[in-house]
């Protein structure tokens, strides 16, 4: 049945930054479809474990700090350690620092650009080298923003970085294909997370966005968890390098 081609029963996923926000939805969303969840985080992500564990799946949680590239072979060794393998990887850890441009410090670019891009490239890299060493292929899932898109506010290094994203997923996908790994990302739209605790803060900002919103609501984690299944399972086994818009249609505006 097509419905089967959805399913990621027996499936092994590594998601980073996932003890709340998006990363919590997608772990869940994972684990609902199946999956067992490896985290990688700097908090204990307490209230994720026990929602995955609710769905009947196991959640492990490895402690790192995804500034530092040394800590990415560890990370891979303990999560292939815990369950045999590994099937997907969701790089969805990230930060965001807000400052006018004419400001902008070296110390926020660089924290930005480490994890939002390096790590992300660099555990890419760890993670494919293990699809390939298991012979079977694997997911790549990364996480981009509105601002691959446009240009933004006070947020300079977020979107040099989140551009970037965009950017080496499409290279990525064009290496790695020939050993059935597919990379792909999802972009998502103005969320109520922790990120945009500010923005939704501001009233006037917050209307501004809202007024563009075909939707006239902010996302949720559970908005992003559907095309991060998608895309982690055999559904989606001929997509790769593209960039998924999770926006309730604001680029559509």
């Amino acid at each position: 049945m097509l419905t089967d081609s959805f399913s990621l029963v027996g499936k092994v996923a590594l998601v980073t930054g996932c003890n709340t926000g998006l990363g919590q939805g997608m772990a869940l969303g994972l684990a609902q479809a199946g999956c067992d969840i490896v985290g990688v985080n700097l908090s204990q992500p307490t209230e994720t474990k026990e929602k995955v564990e609710a769905e009947g799946q196991q959640f492990i949680n490895i402690s790192a700090d995804l500034m530092l590239q040394e800590v990415i072979p560890d990370i891979v060794k303990q999560a292939a350690s815990a369950f045999g393998k590994i099937d997907i990887l969701v790089n969805n850890a990230g930060i965001i620092r807000r400052e006018n441009a004419i400001d902008f410090t070296e110390q926020n670019w660089d924290d930005v650009i480490n994890i939002n891009l390096k790590t992300v490239f660099f555990l890419s890299q760890a993670i494919a080298k293990q699809f390939i060493s298991q012979g079977k292929g694997g997911k790549i899932i990364n996480i981009a923003s509105m601002l691959s898109f446009q240009g933004g506010i006070r947020v300079p290094s977020y979107t040099a970085s989140k551009s970037a994203v965009m950017g080496i997923t499409r290279a990525m996908a064009n290496e790695w294909a020939k050993y059935n790994i597919n990379v792909n990302a999802i972009a998502p739209g103005y969320m109520a997370t922790n990120n945009t605790a500010a923005l939704r803060s501001d009233d006037e900002r917050s209307k501004e966005i809202l007024a563009r919103i075909p939707a006239q609501r902010w996302g949720t984690p559970a908005d992003i968890a559907g095309p991060c299944v998608f895309l982690a399972s055999a559904a989606a086994d001929y997509i790769n390098g593209y960039t998924i818009a999770v926006d309730g249609g604001w680029l559509a505006r």
